[in-house]
């Protein structure tokens, strides 16, 4: 059975409370601009297109839902339950996931430079092709994950695990990195640019190519002859 449908309205709490219930619905074009829908159970709605910047969504129950090319700068998703949700193609920069659930939520093509994810819950999340640039990221596990095209430079890694990650064409120019783990890390595929000396106890056991450790030395200002 297909979703309801609603296109191209704008959107306030009364009008999205009154189509919460059994069944999902399709949101596509709707304008949800600094509305106040905190605590709201959307699960498994799915948002098209949609402009959310500026909401309020504290507490909200977004499970399972679907955003594809939305709008959301600075919308606040604290506390929110993102479990299985997938967003994609959308603009979610300097958005609030502050002690949000997000096992096995899936983050693709997407621009979240500044967004705030300290305190997240869960496990298998996925981070693809995706701007994460100045991103408060500290405490998060990465174990064991392929990052591809995830773009971190200048973001808060501090305390993060990525012992056992692959990185694919990704970014960690400029990072915090205080107290972040690396072993057995594949780092060849990721930029390393501004990593300080001090850093570099950091990466024991990971694995970088020659190329980079030669970038490295020549940052340090050492001569390689």
């Amino acid at each position: 059975m297909s979703k309801p449908t609603v296109s191209g309205q704008t959107l306030d709490r009364t009008a999205l409370a009154a189509l919460c219930g059994e069944e999902l619905v399709h949101l596509t074009e709707c304008d949800m601009d600094e509305a106040g829908l905190s605590g709201l159970d959307l699960t498994g709605w799915t948002f098209e297109r949609c402009s959310l910047r500026h909401a309020d969504l504290t507490g909200a129950k977004l499970a399972g839902t679907t955003w594809q090319s939305c709008r959301a700068a600075f919308a606040d998703l604290t506390g929110t339950d993102l479990s299985e949700a997938v967003i994609t193609a959308s603009d979610f920069n300097n958005v609030s996931f502050r002690r949000a659930q997000i096992a096995s939520a899936r983050f693709t093509a997407t621009r979240m430079t500044g967004a705030d994810f300290q305190g997240v819950r869960g496990m298998g999340f996925t981070f693809e092709e995706v701007l994460l640039v100045g991103a408060r990221l500290s405490g998060l596990s990465f174990r064991k994950e392929t990052l591809r095209r995830v773009d971190m430079a200048q973001a808060d890694l501090a305390k993060c695990d990525f012992r056992g990650a692959v990185f694919e064409g990704c970014a960690l120019r400029e990072a915090n990195m205080d107290g972040a783990l690396f072993a057995g890390a594949d780092l060849r595929g990721a930029d390393l640019g501004g990593l300080r000396l001090e850093d570099a106890r950091l990466f024991r056991g990971a694995t970088i190519s020659r190329e980079q450790a030669e970038q490295l030395l020549s940052g340090w200002g050492l001569l390689i002859r």
